[in-house]
């Protein structure tokens, strides 16, 4: 395993790095100012969230309350910051800080994992694209580094090379994510406004936040995985040269 002791390798990840850090610390920073800040509306995740499904969550998508949004589950989940949509059983996952907290920061992630449900009602083309690449991604993402240190240490390019083009799906579907996750906010700050959430220009203020905190964190995996697609292209070709 030549590049885990090649100071190339930190050289070429060291931004990557940095630029991943100071997203978690903003994340974690703004959610944490905004979780402590009351929304004008009093309004729990789990209120907020409920209100949203039962009016069909995002106003400018062609979405039936009866066979969309009103079929989703809510559902609690461990953890902080873990809240998410799963499609796979049309279910909502709200951690209990955001579930139960009348926070500015708890109806922005509600309505941003509501606004993942609300793509998934409609058939939202790049979830669509995404969902797809994710079977793929798990088995490169494994095979990718086998293939890469194999073709290296053995001394087959071609085999490296295989190994390189597997994990590069990794970076593709970093890709695919940036629209998907973008979208899901746009539907939040949407959704928030159309059902009259949004009471304050705090209010405001804070969801942006909070939602653009967490957009910057899906820029920074992209930024990673392009870095680090980038160094192994340039190891497999500089053995190749060699």
């Amino acid at each position: 395993m030549p590049f885990l002791v090649d100071p190339t390798y930190m050289c070429f990840m060291l931004p990557a790095i940095l630029l991943m850090a100071f997203a978690q610390w903003r994340v974690s920073h703004t959610y944490s100012k905004w979780g402590k800040t009351r929304n004008s509306q009093g309004l729990s995740g789990l209120d907020a969230a409920r209100r949203l499904l039962s009016s069909g969550g995002y106003m400018g998508a062609e979405v039936s309350t009866a066979g969309g949004l009103a079929g989703v589950r809510v559902a609690g989940i461990g953890g902080r910051l873990t809240d998410r949509y799963d499609p796979s059983n049309n279910t909502l996952y709200l951690s209990q800080e955001v579930a139960n907290n009348p926070s500015v920061a708890s109806i922005a992630v509600a309505a941003h994992e509501i606004g993942h449900a609300s793509q998934q009602a409609e058939g939202y083309l790049p979830l669509r694209l995404r969902s797809l690449l994710v079977p793929a991604v798990n088995i490169g993402s494994y095979l990718g580094w086998i293939l890469i240190f194999g073709g290296l240490i053995l001394g087959i390019t071609g085999l490296a090379w295989v190994g390189v083009l597997f994990f590069s799906l990794g970076a593709v579907f970093a890709l695919a994510t940036l629209p998907v996750e973008f979208n899901a906010s746009q539907r939040a700050r949407a959704m928030l406004a159309d059902n009259g959430m949004l009471g304050s220009e705090e209010d405001s203020r804070g969801v942006n936040e909070v939602l653009n905190a967490a957009a910057m964190t899906y820029v920074a995996g992209l930024f990673t995985a392009v870095i680090q697609l980038f160094y192994f292209i340039s190891l497999v070709s500089g053995r190749r040269r060699s």
